[in-house]
């Protein structure tokens, strides 16, 4: 019993943290701008993680063979990730983008389906209709239209869940003689050479005009401490212990927690319509999974589960 207790409670703090992501990052923007604050995020997480790794002895080194695929991986998740996720979070309330960002299990099978030939199931079909129609619901504002007259922050998102869909496909290439935190450390390691020559780029020229509040350095820190690392771990940990059939459950809520947060934090309301959209949303994320797994899915759905929310 105590036990039970131990496990569902840190998978409920892991799914706290990835929730609060969406609203920290939001804080952060005060002071930051986007690829700055993402590049200071990877910087802070990549030595976290390379500490905890180390110090648990669970440290592995790259084999060349290898790389390639590191590479592809980095450029989709942190890189082009972040990159939808962070801009959209400047057009968008969070509590909108966490209803989006947690599709992205809805479209591996897809994906999974083109590239790798796994067969797509009825349910996964009608998930992904369900999800797609609670989806509309929760960006449609009368009068205005899709997206609340951010039709651009709809399309960054999108940019960001398929982004994490092909990341999905592309660990498949990556061997499982690594270990998961090596993986999510180097994606992290390697994001920073693609978020480097952005930030000259984009940033550099408005750093000095940066003026840096306590509360969005305080943001900029939970969000590598706790969203990029302690959730990471938390997660990993009970997903051995329980399943992942089990997991996706509470990874269902995110976008419910997110909405009572924003709620709680910046006063954001949320329409009737809004909140009967996100619940048709995690129905059909339940739908979705409502199908026996077959052993050569249970890899998807398990990369599926390091992505971040």
């Amino acid at each position: 019993m105590l036990q039970n207790i131990k496990l569902y409670g840190a998978i409920i703090l892991a799914m706290i943290f990835w929730s609060f992501s969406f609203i920290w990052t939001k804080m952060a923007m005060e002071s930051f701008l986007p690829v700055t604050l993402v590049t200071l995020r990877l910087i802070i997480a990549s030595v976290l993680l390379f500490t905890y790794a180390k110090t648990t002895k669970k440290f592995q080194y790259v084999r060349l063979k290898d790389l390639k695929w590191f590479v592809l991986l980095a450029f989709f998740e942190p890189y082009l990730y972040y990159m939808g996720e962070t801009y959209s979070l400047t057009l968008l309330n969070p509590t909108l983008v966490a209803v989006i960002i947690a599709t992205i299990p809805l479209f591996a099978p897809l994906v999974a389906f083109i590239i790798l030939k796994e067969r797509v199931s009825k349910m996964n079909i009608l998930g992904i209709i369900i999800s797609i129609l609670g989806v509309l619901l929760v960006i449609y504002t009368p009068g205005i239209g899709i997206g609340g007259g951010s039709q651009w922050g709809i399309l960054l998102v999108f940019l960001a869940v398929f982004a994490a869909v092909f990341y999905a496909a592309t660990l498949r290439k990556i061997s499982s003689y690594y270990k998961t935190v090596n993986i999510i450390f180097y994606q992290s390691l390697i994001g920073l050479a693609f978020f480097i020559p952005t930030f000259l780029v984009t940033d550099l020229s408005s750093i000095q005009t940066l003026k840096i509040s306590y509360k969005s350095l305080e943001a900029l820190l939970m969000l590598a401490i706790f969203a990029s690392v302690l959730a990471f771990v938390l997660f990993a940990g009970v997903v051995r212990k329980i399943g992942v059939a089990k997991t996706n459950v509470f990874v269902n809520l995110i976008p419910v927690f997110t909405a009572i947060f924003s709620y709680l934090i910046f006063k954001q309301y949320l329409s009737y319509n809004q909140w009967i959209g996100i619940a048709i949303v995690v129905s059909g994320l339940f739908v979705s999974q409502m199908t026996r797994k077959k052993k050569k899915q249970v890899k998807i759905e398990e990369i599926m589960k390091v992505t971040e929310y």
